[in-house]
C-alpha cells in the first residue's frame, strides 16, 4: 500500500497529520508511507517532528515545481508555492498512490485529475467550534478523522458525513505535547503571569485590524503581565511591511515576545506556556484547554455570537467588545475563572471524546482506523 502525506499549505497544518503518518508507518511497516513538502519551511518542520519518532520509517521528499510556479510564488510574496498548481504539476505522484492523507481541503482538486485508484482521507486541522470546520465539500473525502462525536453529529446534520467512513477521537497534534514538552524552555526571565494574544488572520473575524495595536500598547506599558503576541501563522504568511515595521518597537521589551511565524507558534509552545488566553476565533483556544485556564475574547467584528455554534469557543470565558478596558477585563477574567472551569472541562470532553490527561494517544487510533479502511475491499 502506498500512502502519501502531502504538505502544500502553511506549517501549522503539519502537526495535524504527521503523528498519524508516524504511527501508520510503525503499524504497517510493509507499507510505503511518504511525506512530501513544497517549501523549505515545511521540510524543516517535518524533519524536526519526524525526529521525535525514531522508530518510524518516514522518507521526506519534495514536490517537483516548475518555473511558472516558482515565478508566481515570488510575484505573490507567498511563503508557499501555489497549492493547486503544485498538486496538478505532481499528478503522477498521486496516480501511483493508493491513498492521500491531508489536513486541508485544497487537495480535493485531485478529484478532477482522473485518479480512480486514489482514496482521499482528511485529518482536520484545528478544533471544531467555528464555521470552517464544517465545510460542505467534506463529503467528497472517502474517510475522515474527527475530533469527537460532537463534530460528527453536526456534520451528520448538515449532510457532510458518510456513515461508516469516519473515526472520532483523533486530534493528532496533541500527541506531540509530551514529546516536545521535555525540550521547552522558560519563555520569560521573570515571574509575571503570561498572556497569549492569538488573533485570527481573517480580517472579518479577527480582533487584530481594529484592536491589535491597542492590545500591544497596553502590555508594553504593563508592569503586571508578560505578553506573547503569536497570531495565526497565516497573518504574516505574505510580507506585510507596514505591520512588521510597527511591530519593531515592541521587540526590544523584555516582557513582550513578538512571534509572527516561528515553529513555536505552531507546536503548542505558547498554549502550553501561557497563563491566560486572549483572542477571538482561533482554534488554538481548544489546545489551550488541555489545562483549564482563564480566557478572554474580543468581539471586534460585532458578531451576534450567543447561541451560535460557530462561536462555541466564546462560551469558555468572558467576551468584551473592544480593548479599551483591557486591564480590568483581564483581572475580572482571572478572578472569575473558577466559575468557568467545569464548563471548560466539559467542552474538552465533548470536543475530543477524552479527558485532558488522556491526550497523546489519539494518532495511533487514527492510524489504525485509516489502515482498517484502506484494507477493506473496494
Amino acid at each position: 500500500m502506498k500512502v502519501v502525506f502531502p504538505y502544500i499549505a502553511q506549517t501549522h497544518q503539519i502537526p495535524h497529520s504527521l503523528p498519524i503518518a508516524a504511527e501508520l508507518s510503525m503499524q504497517r511497516p510493509d507499507w510505503d508511507i511518504r511525506l512530501v513538502c513544497s517549501s523549505d519551511a515545511q521540510e524543516r518542520v517535518v524533519r524536526r517532528l519526524v525526529a521525535l519518532y525514531p522508530q518510524a520509517r518516514l522518507p521526506v521528499e519534495r514536490f517537483r515545481p516548475n518555473a511558472f510556479i516558482l515565478w508566481l510564488q515570488k510575484r505573490l510574496g507567498s511563503g508557499i508555492p501555489e497549492k493547486s498548481l503544485t498538486l496538478i504539476r505532481n499528478r503522477r505522484l498521486f496516480a501511483e498512490a493508493d491513498a492521500v492523507v491531508v489536513p486541508e481541503r485544497t487537495s480535493l482538486i485531485l478529484r478532477k485529475l482522473w485518479l480512480p485508484r486514489l482514496r482521499m482521507i482528511w485529518t482536520n486541522h484545528g478544533a471544531p467550534g467555528r464555521a470552517v470546520t464544517y465545510a460542505d465539500d467534506l463529503i467528497e473525502f472517502d474517510f475522515v478523522l474527527l475530533a469527537g462525536e460532537r463534530q460528527a453529529a453536526r456534520m451528520r446534520e448538515q449532510g457532510t458525513l458518510r456513515e461508516g467512513r469516519y473515526h472520532t477521537g483523533t486530534y493528532a497534534k496533541f500527541d506531540l505535547v509530551a514529546r516536545l514538552d521535555a525540550r521547552r524552555q522558560k519563555l520569560f526571565a521573570n515571574n509575571r503571569p503570561t498572556v497569549l494574544y492569538n488573533p485570527h488572520f481573517e480580517p472579518e473575524l479577527s480582533s487584530w485590524p481594529r484592536d491589535g495595536f491597542r492590545v500591544l500598547d497596553y502590555f508594553a506599558e504593563s508592569r503586571d503581565w508578560n505578553l506573547i503576541f503569536a497570531p495565526h501563522i497565516r497573518m504574516f504568511d505574505r510580507h506585510q511591511p507596514e505591520w512588521l515595521a510597527k511591530l519593531e518597537k515592541y521587540r526590544s521589551l523584555p516582557h513582550l515576545r513578538i512571534d509572527t511565524g516561528s515553529d513555536a507558534s505552531i507546536d503548542m509552545t505558547y498554549t502550553q506556556g501561557a497563563d491566560v488566553y486572549l483572542g477571538d476565533v482561533s482554534s488554538q483556544i481548544a489546545e489551550f484547554m488541555v489545562r483549564p485556564r482563564p480566557c478572554l475574547f474580543i468581539n471586534s467584528h460585532g458578531a451576534h455570537w450567543q447561541g451560535n455554534p460557530d462561536y462555541l469557543f466564546w462560551e469558555l470565558g468572558p467576551v468584551i467588545d473592544n480593548a479599551e478596558a483591557l486591564g480590568q477585563a483581564l483581572r475580572e477574567a482571572v478572578a472569575s475563572h473558577p466559575q468557568w472551569i467545569e464548563r471548560q472541562r466539559d467542552y474538552f470532553r465533548a470536543t475530543f471524546d477524552a479527558e485532558p490527561d488522556a491526550i497523546g494517544r489519539s494518532a495511533a487510533a487514527g492510524a489504525a482506523a485509516i489502515a482498517a479502511f484502506l484494507e477493506q475491499p473496494r
